[in-house]
């Protein structure tokens, strides 16, 4: 029988991470699991060698930056997530991939929920998505979820309107 103690969300603060979250939330009540919802801040200056000019490097703005992320996980939790100890975590990594998998193995999750843009015409054999990299390297199960065919088809008619010539040609 599956037993789900733990189940992790990586959240980015996307439509597809929002989706996501509300399968782990289900999944989680379902089987009575803790609930971790986990956002990753990619240290984007930080050196192969070390942490030099990285965020992590400056002890302030990385507590700053840990906090105010903590805060919007904070902001999506429900009533009934904090009565069930939901946990709302926010660290700083060198990838998104390697905090999730990292986090995930130090929690032990039993389950990765986590959402995927689904966005096609990679060719095959190009490492490419967070969720991608978290399905190869994670040593829990990871569900990945998309959005709604009708929410991602109203999105992508949004975003090329926004990148029509029309639209450039308007703002000139």
């Amino acid at each position: 029988m599956l037993l789900l103690r733990d189940v992790l969300v990586p959240v980015d603060f996307e439509p597809a991470s929002y989706h996501a979250l509300a399968h782990a939330r289900e999944l989680a009540r379902a089987f009575g699991a803790r609930l971790h919802v986990l956002h990753i801040l990619e240290d984007t200056f930080a050196l192969p060698a070390g942490t030099e000019g990285s965020v992590s490097g400056f002890p302030h703005l990385r507590r700053q930056s840990e906090e105010d992320a903590r805060d919007r996980l904070n902001e999506l939790l429900t009533d009934e997530d904090r009565h069930a100890d939901a946990n709302a975590v926010a660290l700083i990594a060198a990838s998104p991939s390697a905090g999730i998998v990292g986090y995930a193995t130090e929690m032990q999750a039993d389950l990765i929920v986590m959402g995927t843009h689904g966005r096609t015409g990679k060719p095959l054999g190009v490492i490419g998505s967070v969720a991608e990299q978290v399905v190869r390297t994670a040593e829990c199960p990871v569900l990945t979820v998309r959005r709604p065919a009708s929410e991602r088809r109203v999105s992508n008619a949004s975003a090329m309107q926004a990148r029509s010539p029309a639209t450039e040609n308007e703002s000139r």
